[in-house]
């Protein structure tokens, strides 16, 4: 049976609303924080604490941390979609979404919502600035770029990347290092190394999942390399920086 809104329920909510003086946050004053967002302004982020702890954010639970829940939910919608209109690549948007949004379902109160959802507001922004900066490639490098990006989950060999922009793969290497700055080795390596930083501080995947589904030779060749790049074990980073994640078994050291 399909649920519709009741219209007299409706009604009766906004009489009730007008004769308490009770508002929503009107559509100006609630995307300015998203403007800011897609701009890359960082003070976005003070925008964002200040509408999200107002005493407008929103009434859709009685359930004061589930209330925040829902609304953290409804916010990262809209930084998302802010941050894909702003140029970030849209696949990348929702993945930090989804990656935000589990670790705020294992929150267990609402200051955490809180912490989290500003932490939140100050990623997306970052990353809008950083696009800003960004250079631009030529066609081949981009197309390596996007190719890297979506196969960093199995062995990415100089064949796979030539075979994909045409060019021979001497001249790719040369081409690829001469406008990033980097080899495409080493790319690829910081590329995982950043995802890895990402799992470890927004799931709750062991360090030997999280280094098989990265594709690195082995678990220890990982904890070598994660460490040289960071300065920390896995587990140390995921203790300094996720300290909220509950451990599942025994992660390595």
């Amino acid at each position: 049976m399909r649920w519709t809104v009741d219209e007299k329920k409706l009604r009766y909510m906004e009489y009730l609303h007008r004769e308490t003086a009770v508002r929503h946050h009107t559509n100006t004053e609630d995307m300015y924080q998203y403007d800011l967002l897609r701009i890359g302004d960082m003070r976005a982020v003070e925008e964002g604490v200040r509408m999200f702890s107002s005493d407008l954010p929103g009434h859709v639970s009685d359930d004061p941390l589930r209330n925040y829940k829902y609304l953290f939910v409804a916010s990262i919608t809209l930084a998302s979609r802010s941050a894909i209109a702003g140029g970030m690549d849209a696949e990348r948007a929702y993945n930090i979404s989804d990656l935000y949004i589990l670790k705020m379902d294992t929150l267990q109160s609402v200051d955490e919502v809180k912490a989290l959802h500003a932490d939140m507001f100050a990623f997306y922004t970052k990353e809008m600035a950083a696009l800003d900066k960004a250079r631009v490639y030529s066609k081949p490098v981009v197309l390596c770029l996007d190719y890297i990006y979506s196969h960093l989950h199995e062995p990415i060999r100089a064949a796979d990347l030539a075979a994909q922009t045409g060019l021979n793969r001497s001249y790719l290497s040369t081409l690829f290092k001469k406008e990033t700055g980097v080899s495409v080795s080493e790319y690829i390596l910081s590329k995982r190394i950043e995802a890895a930083q990402n799992m470890l501080k927004f799931s709750e995947d062991p360090v030997a999942d999280i280094s098989a589904i990265l594709a690195f030779s082995s678990q220890s060749h990982f904890i070598r390399v994660f460490k040289a790049h960071t300065g920390y074990t896995p587990r140390e980073y995921r203790n300094k920086f996720f300290r909220l994640v509950p451990e599942k078994g025994k992660d390595a050291k």
